[in-house]
């Protein structure tokens, strides 16, 4: 399923750009994502924990940027990783497209194209989507925190994003989920006349 999200970005787009290659600096920005070790292939092992309501879910592969075009601002981040009680699968290609956004900002385009089976898969589309929304949400924050850290010549002000607790992300979502239904029966109406 192919899910896309636009953010801005209260940092320059010089430092978005160089926060988003330093990998093992990104990581802890991710809600339950921690780095475990590197690979051959330069890229990294680890492992991501969420949980949502009753099911927690971790999830232990690798991830490895292959595509990283600093003419255009574009990066390609691939992942792919297994549940450690064997519950299922996920593969992920991500890729970020950053913009200049006025002074000082930066706006970030993120299209994931995410295959998913086994336990996390029940949650169906609608969910996976709000859910990985507020997770880019939190991750977001975290990137320009840091990178506005990085262009004031400072070191990193936020190390680590919020843990992805299921009630804060479960809420989140079904906020997401109410505003889509409100939008469907109160918004204007496209239907011809």
């Amino acid at each position: 399923m192919l899910i896309e999200n636009d953010f801005r970005l209260s940092a320059p787009l010089a430092d978005v750009w160089e926060f988003l290659q330093d990998v093992p600096g990104l990581a802890p920005c991710l809600p339950g994502a921690e780095l475990t070790g590197e690979t051959a292939d330069g890229g990294y092992t680890g492992g991501v924990k969420v949980s949502m309501g009753p099911v927690s879910l971790r999830f232990t592969g690798t991830a490895r940027i292959v595509e990283s075009d600093a003419t255009a601002r574009r990066m390609v981040l691939h992942a792919a990783g297994s549940e450690v009680r064997g519950r299922g699968t996920a593969e992920m290609t991500v890729t970020a497209t950053l913009r200049q956004a006025g002074a000082g900002a930066t706006s970030m385009h993120v299209a994931q194209d995410l295959q998913i089976s086994g336990a996390a898969a029940q949650y169906g589309r609608g969910m996976i989507s709000d859910v990985t929304s507020v997770l880019l949400g939190s991750f977001t924050d975290c990137i320009a925190a840091n990178a506005e850290a990085r262009s004031r010549g400072g070191t990193a002000v936020l190390t680590r994003a919020a843990p992805a607790s299921g009630f804060r992300i479960g809420l989140s979502a079904a906020l997401m989920a109410l505003r889509r239904v409100a939008r469907r029966f109160f918004g204007p109406s496209t239907r011809p006349a």
